[in-house]
């Protein structure tokens, strides 16, 4: 890789759990990508705001509360919005299979339920990182 993947970790809504969140960007640090973790209660425009200021490559968003059919989308339209539509959106919490699928023809990338491997995520952030980068 020619550079380190930037990647924000966050923690939408009212949810006060973030010890997922904290295991996830501790893994994808040792792993070598550059991490920024904005911790709990962070609204999509936080969010979105900080992924354009930070020029990330991935936001990762941790919800547990349910309302991930409400968050993702809203940080996806403000990231389109905004013209990054570039910025990889995934995630993980108690997520059903069927909102999964929705989720993804809404342009959201792979998420993750609970017990999935560090190892899972890391991969997949860095096939799709490799996958975007030009042929040279």
């Amino acid at each position: 890789m020619s550079r380190p993947i930037r990647v924000l970790i966050a923690k939408p809504g009212l949810d006060g759990h973030d010890r997922g969140a904290k295991v996830v960007a501790a893994s994808l640090r040792d792993a070598g990508m550059e991490v920024i973790y904005t911790g709990l209660h962070q609204t999509p425009e936080m969010i979105s705001t900080a992924a354009i200021q930070e020029d990330v490559d991935v936001v990762g968003l941790s919800i547990l509360s349910g309302a991930h059919m409400t968050l993702f989308p809203r940080v996806r339209q403000l990231l389109v919005d905004a013209g990054r539509e570039d910025i990889l959106i995934t995630g993980g919490g108690i997520i059903p299979k069927e909102d999964m699928e929705s989720l993804r023809a809404l342009g959201i990338g792979e998420l993750f339920g609970p017990g999935t491997p560090t190892s899972a995520l890391v991969e997949y952030i860095r096939r799709w990182f490799q996958a975007k980068q030009p042929v040279a």
